[in-house]
């Protein structure tokens, strides 16, 4: 008879957990940390892994999923590789960003409620502040800000970002 494994296998899909647990030496103290890891790992938090680090952690699920519910910087739903966040704060909204957000919904096909496109591309969600009111109004792209912005310019830089996708993708083919 073959010799059995004494460390349990572990499927691809929680290697990369299992590697952020055990950097934060599976210490509930650092909850956050961790989500916030998994979450650069995915790009959201998908519920399975919330499970698999309640368990690893040996807390309750719903204290993990309490946290990721109440802070809004973590997603329990997938984003696309480009998050763009309009600040719609006062500063940002008296200079009109609203034609912004109606402009950069038209130009990616999404909605209110539909906020990625099919493609997981990007996804367009509006902020309460970005801390950047003498800039407004501002649309930050991966964390990177973009000031003073119109809907034809907020337009041009999703076009920029499309283009740009679509050399890589053209490269990537060619290799």
């Amino acid at each position: 008879m073959e010799a059995t494994q004494t460390r349990p296998i572990r499927s691809q899909k929680f290697e990369a957990v299992c590697a952020i647990l055990d950097k934060y030496k599976r210490q509930p103290s650092k909850l956050i940390p961790i989500l916030q890891a998994v979450q650069d790992e995915y790009r959201y938090l998908p519920e399975e892994v919330l499970n698999y680090v309640a368990t690893a952690l040996g807390i309750p699920p719903a204290r993990v999923f309490g946290v990721a519910t109440f802070y809004t910087y973590f997603a329990l739903e997938p984003k696309g590789k480009y998050v763009i966040r309009l600040c719609d704060g006062t500063a940002c909204h008296v200079k009109n960003s609203i034609p912004i957000l109606e402009a950069l919904r038209e130009k990616l096909g999404v909605t209110e409620k539909k906020k990625t496109t099919p493609d997981m591309l990007f996804t367009l969600e509006t902020v309460a502040c970005l801390g950047a009111c003498g800039l407004a109004p501002v649309v930050m792209v991966n964390g990177e800000v973009h000031s003073r912005m119109t809907p034809e310019a907020a337009v041009k830089l999703i076009e920029d970002l499309q283009k740009q996708e679509q050399v890589a993708a053209a490269k990537k083919e060619a290799c």
